[in-house]
């Protein structure tokens, strides 16, 4: 479960790191966690709505906004299409910032961003609902319905599946990350010590040093194309990285098989997510991923996800090292020959979503972005599409054993 609100946020700050008052600049994106759970269906006009900081604002000599603040409000808009030709449309105001042993302060912004979402953000902050219209499954609608006139098991198949049921309701669980943007600076009585986890111990940061000279810096694909570049390093055995994950809510994705195959082909028909969706094979030291994970919301167009390779190095605790490769997926991308996931050249904005994600989940230990030699910083995936990096690698050491289950 990820930690929210203060009891979080006053287990990690440091009391004795006091700041003068500090303005954070019209225009800052502030990374949220939903708290309370939002659908067109059920949620009415005036109804409370809150969510948790989930990456901290810092500016320069400390921290202005702590990961586990708050922010509060209420639901503007929430209107459910009453015809096909409708858009669902959600409109939550945050107008309010709690920082525990701070005053209350009144937050002038909107909502700008859903992470993976299928709807659309306008410009004021409403979110707008996909049409029935929208949906892959539409274009074939005809199709699906001669099919199951010439043959009743294929028409319990469809049914079974559930093909051609769309739901175009907005609806988001508590858990759902949002980007709400200042339109006013926002000024704060005090600046804070940082509310994330240790530095990593000089015994364990000496080996990394170490290892990376020498660590691979990039996937291949099956045909040795060039993958994903690393930009991860975790230290923990199988199981606390499993932990962790879930605890981050994070899923482990389906091998590839009936079952999930016909779980893919449902969620891209009908525009809609499926958490556990396989994902392709990547290599390092010659064989594909150890582990892997991936975060949806509700389109299968849209996810986080990474790989994990365990190396032969040992920390010196004598928990495993292993290096990994996260990006984000934003959409279906199309180029001759080769359907497959546009990703956000942005490899650094989907390392901090790991990052806040592990953090919130309760089981790292101690984390620190780490320079290796000769760090790659551009490049293009092996479907053409660009990416670009600042060259560190986000590393992690997690809770070891019973601890990370605290």
């Amino acid at each position: 479960m990820w930690e929210s609100g203060s009891a979080a946020w006053a287990a990690a700050r440091n009391p004795d790191a006091d700041g003068a008052a500090a303005t954070v600049p019209a225009g800052t994106v502030l990374y949220l966690r939903l708290l309370t759970p939002v659908s067109t269906k059920t949620s009415k006009k005036g109804q409370a709505v809150s969510a948790v900081v989930a990456r901290e604002v810092a500016l320069p000599g400390g921290v202005a906004i702590p990961t586990g603040a708050t922010v509060k409000g209420k639901i503007e808009k929430s209107e459910q299409p009453s015809r096909p030709d409708q858009h669902a449309e959600l409109l939550l105001n945050f107008s309010e910032l709690d920082i525990p042993s701070a005053a209350n302060l009144k937050l002038d912004g909107r909502l700008t961003g859903v992470s993976n979402a299928r709807e659309t953000v306008q410009a004021d902050g409403t979110i707008e609902g996909v049409l029935i219209a929208d949906a892959p499954v539409t274009l074939l609608s005809g199709a699906l319905k001669k099919l199951g006139a010439m043959d009743p098991a294929i028409a319990q198949e469809i049914e079974r599946q559930k093909i051609d049921q769309v739901d175009t309701s907005i609806t988001y669980a508590a858990g759902t990350d949002l980007q709400f943007t200042l339109t006013q600076p926002l000024t704060v009585a005090r600046l804070f010590s940082t509310t994330g986890p240790a530095p990593l111990p000089p015994d364990l940061s000496a080996s990394l040093a170490l290892f990376l000279a020498e660590a691979p810096q990039r996937s291949v694909s099956k045909d040795n194309q060039p993958g994903d570049p690393v930009n991860l390093v975790l230290i923990g055995t199988t199981q606390e990285i499993e932990q962790a994950f879930r605890k981050a809510e994070w899923s482990e994705p389906q091998v590839k098989g009936g079952k999930s195959v016909a779980d893919t082909v449902r969620a891209v028909m009908n525009n809609e997510g499926f958490g556990a969706a396989p994902i392709s094979d990547l290599y390092l030291y010659g064989r594909i991923q150890d582990l892997a994970f991936e975060k949806m919301l509700n389109t299968f167009n849209k996810r986080h996800h990474l790989r994990l390779w365990k190396s032969d190095v040992k920390a010196p605790d004598g928990r495993p090292i292993w290096l990994g490769a996260a990006t984000h997926d934003t959409g279906i991308e199309v180029r001759p020959g080769v359907v497959s996931h546009a990703t956000d050249p942005d490899l650094d904005d989907e390392r901090s979503q790991v990052q806040a994600d592990l953090i919130g989940g309760g089981a790292v230990q101690g984390a620190q972005l780490v320079t290796r030699p000769n760090p790659l910083t551009s490049g293009t995936t092996a479907t053409g599409g660009a990416w670009h990096t600042d060259g560190r690698l986000l590393t992690v050491d997690l809770k070891a054993g019973a601890a990370a289950s605290q």
